[in-house]
């Protein structure tokens, strides 16, 4: 039978793994309602009416008008627009968009995929810039490190407009080794990629090559190194694990730069996606397709934090044993 302590140390570690839960799950409920309400409140605040636009685009009598506004609740006082609004994002329904004339979860499914595409291709230049720097240059010569650091510094200080509309240029204007705008291919993502992945991998590699040069004059390192461990082994099994924690912090900061900046580099290639589909919402004012876009954004920035929480015990085995 399981004695007392054995229970009453499983009930204590079930309670913390559900207070653990509970408190990820509020976050994320809190991020998402509060990107909803943000997104709200500054569409309406801002200049102009949403029905100037769609009467535009239907016609400008006075009945159209009124029809309109009914059709879409924008005769009812603000308050009342967003707890409305609020209970349809609730049960799953994100509207109509007032210019497209298609479900929002519709709209944005067509354009979810090459947004995806982009994100993750960045993620993967990312890792392949970041991860070989920062061990390569750790603990390394001033010669070594000085042309790195000032890559880095180009990849924070140069927007990422810049950079693409340099990349254009240069390799597709003139080497044409890669297809100018709108190419839906694996070698369409190349420079898109490149100019939205240089300022998270400089700031990863600055971050990641500190905490390997901590971990680097640790005692287990030095133990490794008198066992006959050659350099390579203990910055990739050792050091790397270890150096990953400070990183791993700013992967919620490294979402929310993409998602933003997928907005840039999907205009300057011409390159379909929520982030050319959000610059035309605003726009237009399209209201219930801002708000699922910002919705889904949230939604991705929330599922990857929660996903970093979980690592950090995978990679830090004290945590594993703290919490034990």
């Amino acid at each position: 039978m399981t004695s007392p302590g054995i229970r009453s140390a499983l009930n204590s570690a079930l309670r913390s793994a559900l207070g653990s839960a509970l408190r990820r799950l509020g976050g994320a409920v809190l991020v998402l309602w509060g990107a909803v309400t943000v997104a709200f409140l500054a569409l309406h605040l801002t200049s102009g009416d949403p029905v100037d636009l769609l009467t535009g685009l239907r016609g400008t009598s006075d009945q159209l008008r009124a029809e309109i506004t009914r059709e879409y609740g924008l005769d009812q006082p603000l308050p009342l627009q967003y707890l409305t609004f609020l209970g349809h994002v609730l049960r799953g329904d994100l509207g109509d968009s007032y210019v497209l004339h298609l479900p929002v979860s519709t709209a944005i499914g067509q354009q979810l995929g090459p947004t995806l595409q982009l994100l993750a291709a960045t993620v993967l230049v990312t890792v392949a810039l970041a991860v070989p720097a920062a061990l390569l240059t750790a603990g390394r010569s001033r010669w070594v490190r000085t042309p790195v650091s000032v890559l880095e510094g180009l990849g924070v200080a140069v927007p990422a407009f810049w950079l693409g509309t340099l990349l254009l240029a240069l390799f597709s204007f003139r080497l044409r080794w890669f297809p100018a705008l709108g190419a839906p291919g694996l070698d369409g993502l190349v420079l898109p990629a490149l100019a939205l992945a240089a300022a998270p991998a400089a700031v990863i590699t600055r971050v990641l090559r500190r905490g390997l040069e901590r971990t680097l004059d640790e005692p287990f390192v030095t133990t490794a190194r008198t066992r006959g461990v050659g350099e390579a082994a203990v910055r990739l099994r050792h050091a790397l694990r270890h150096g990953l924690l400070p990183v791993a912090t700013l992967v919620g900061w490294l979402t929310g730069s993409l998602i933003g900046g997928a907005v840039v580099i999907e205009s300057v290639f011409s390159r379909q996606g929520l982030g050319t589909l959000a610059v035309t919402a605003v726009r237009n004012k399209d209201l219930p397709l801002v708000i699922g876009i910002v919705l889904v954004a949230g939604l991705v920035y929330t599922v990857v934090n929660t996903a970093v929480d979980l690592s950090y015990r995978l990679v830090d085995p004290r945590l594993r044993t703290a919490e034990s």
